[in-house]
Order: C-alpha cells, then structure tokens, then sequence
C-alpha cells in the first residue's frame, strides 16, 4: 500500500531572514532563505507589523518557483515566544495568535512563524501549526528550584532541534523516544544541555539568560557576587550588562568572534588564550553532561550532541574524552529547523500523535484534518 503523500509549507522566521521549504513527506522539495534588507526591516514599527511583508514575500516566492500552494496539506511556523507549554506540534489558535501579536514573552522574529502559518492556511482551509517552540517547560518541580527564594530556574532551550533529534536516534535505536533516558547537547550560538525521561525534557539548563555552560555568544553561569558587584559599581548600564551575558558573552567576550572555525584557526597559528578558551568552553559543556547523567542516577541509554558546533571534531573530541563512559556519545551536527518541523506537523497529519491545543489539551487528530 502506497503511503500518503503530505505537502507541507514550513516557515522559519529570523531577525533579517525568513528560511522556508516545502516537503513531500520527509523529502524536501524547495528550500530557500529569503534574505531582508535591515532597511525595510527596521521601518516597521513592531515585529508583528512585519507579517504582511514577509507573507508576501514567501508567497511571491513560492510562486516564481512554481510551487501551487493549493497542493499543500498544512503549513508550520516556528513557534515564538508563548506562554510556557509541553513539548509537541500546536494547532494556531486565536489564543495562540493574541500571545504571537503582543509578544506574551517577548518580541522575537519567531513569533511570526505561527501567525503567517495561520494566515496562508486559512485562505486556503487547511490546518496549520507550530512545533516545540523555545519556551517548551517540562521541568520536573525539582529542578525549578534555584537556591534563591526570589528566582525561579526557567526552562528556555532549543527545544525543536533538541526532540527531533533525540526522535530520529530512538529511531536508529529502534525504540521509541519516549522509552529512552537521553542526554541531548545542543552547541550553537547558545548551548543547552536537556536531561530526556520518558518523552519529556525533565531539566535543562536556560540557555538565554545566565545558566550552564559559556557558548560563542553567551556567558552562561557566572560568578553571582561578583556579578552584583558589577552591576553596581556604576560603570556599566543594566543593557550594557546583558549584552556583555547574551551577545558579547562567551567566545566573543574573550576572543572578539563567535566563530568556532576562526577560533581553530587562531589556535593553529599558536594562539594560547584562544586554546585555552577554547578548551574551557568544551571543559563546561562536559561538566553540564555530567550533571544532567546525575538526573538520569546514570541510567542514561544515549548522550547526543548536535548543532553547528557539533561539526567541530576536535571540540566534539575533546567532549566525548570526558563523558564517553557515562553512555554512547552520538554526534548529529547541524540544526535541521525546517525538517524538524516538517516531522511535526507529518505526526499529527498521520495520526501518530494529537495536535495539542494552545496552551492546555489534546485535539482529537480528526478535527484538525478536517
């Protein structure tokens, strides 16, 4: 029996691009990232003034290439900056859309993902959908415990990259996800480390604000007291700060890039600080590998990494020599955003799980086909 054949349009919006790609199932059709001038971008005067912009953009686009969207069975967007929700593929929903348009928590270029998705499949009545957004919270009460009465420690990762990773190595492993205790790192401009029981992300480490390990752009765990004294030594304004935590952090606080292959190439030429940051930005994502093993009471069937970095062999190298006897490590580079969401949106159009209904239950499979 031939298998259904799905077509789906997915959308993934970023601060000056938008990448969008079109999928037969799991086989990409078209990809293509559609580049912004900072000029018209800057012109609006909130982020969701740019929807219809970029709507039209993607759909002129689409049809310079010859794509019928009639054909399509659903569109995905990326999902943006919600209310905190378990992980899994969202229909749009009008409530789901208030909290995209306001920004709920937060302006970010994402929130656009669901709300063109909803857009273009409503004019041609077809569902669409977003799919394990940042702010996916499946923190076990334990872990939500900072030390300090007055913070609560907050589930923000890359939740997309990280569970359609650890789905397709339950695949190869020929078990199910949610059978499986997995450690999953994901190494890019910011790094998150998530302890996976059962399906669900149970802790990981706040990948935005000041939490694990340092990455090329973001400081990660720092020094509290010293911090304080810091902010107030009168020297530096509070959004002074924060760039120098999320954006002049990490790599770039101390070598001046966020490029892991320029700083390999200055440790080549014999640079010493850059070997030894180098090294030290490896030392921590191990030593957070470790902890989230002490989650898991070393019970731990897989350690994945994954992202840009994790096509660095030596750095991967360098993590592995320190964490391979917890588990097998398993290397997957990369960060697969548009296929990640096609995964999800083919789950629910086959029936293999239920569109969940912003921000509480399960829809039954049918109504959202319908």
């Amino acid at each position: 029996m031939l298998e259904k054949e799905y077509r789906i349009l997915v959308i993934n919006p970023g601060s000056t691009s938008t990448k969008i790609g079109v999928f037969d199932n799991e086989r990409s059709v078209f990809e293509k990232t559609l580049r912004h001038d900072s000029e018209t971008i800057n012109s609006f005067a909130s982020i969701y003034d740019q929807y219809e912009f970029r709507k039209t953009t993607i759909l002129e686009t689409l049809d310079q290439e010859g794509i019928n969207i009639s054909k399509l069975s659903a569109v995905c967007g990326r999902g943006g900056l919600l209310r905190p929700i378990e992980g899994g593929t969202y229909a749009v929903n009008k409530e789901m859309l208030h909290d995209l348009k306001i920004g709920y928590a937060g302006q970010h270029a994402s929130n656009l993902g669901g709300i063109i998705a909803y857009e273009i499949a409503t004019g041609l009545n077809i569902p669409s959908f977003i799919v394990d957004p940042v702010v996916v919270d499946e923190l076990s009460d334990i872990a939500r415990i900072s030390g300090f009465s007055l913070i609560e420690r907050k589930s923000i990762f890359h939740a997309l990259n990280q569970k359609a990773v650890a789905r397709r190595v339950a695949k190869d492993l020929g078990k199910k996800y949610e059978d499986l205790n997995l450690i999953v790192t994901h190494m890019g401009g910011g790094i998150t480390v998530g302890t996976h029981i059962g399906g669900r992300v149970v802790d990981v480490n706040n990948g935005l604000h000041g939490d694990g390990p340092f990455s090329p752009e973001r400081a990660g765990t720092v020094p509290a007291g010293e911090l304080v004294s810091l902010c107030f030594s009168g020297d530096y304004y509070r959004d002074e700060i924060m760039k120098k935590l999320v954006g002049q952090g990490g790599l770039v606080g101390y070598l001046g890039t966020n490029d892991a292959v320029k700083v390999e190439q200055m440790i080549e030429a014999g640079d010493e600080k850059a070997a030894l940051i180098f090294d030290a930005m490896a030392y921590q994502v191990a030593k957070e590998i470790g902890s989230a093993s002490a989650v898991l009471a070393g019970k731990v069937d897989a350690i994945i990494l994954t992202g840009g970095l994790a096509y660095g062999k030596g750095f991967v190298k360098q993590i592995s020599e320190r964490i391979s006897w917890i588990a097998d490590v398993i290397v997957q580079p990369g960060e697969n955003e548009l296929q990640a969401l096609t995964e999800g949106a083919l789950r629910v159009l086959r029936g293999e799980e239920g569109a969940k209904e912003y921000p509480g239950t399960v829809v039954d499979t049918k109504v959202v086909q319908s």
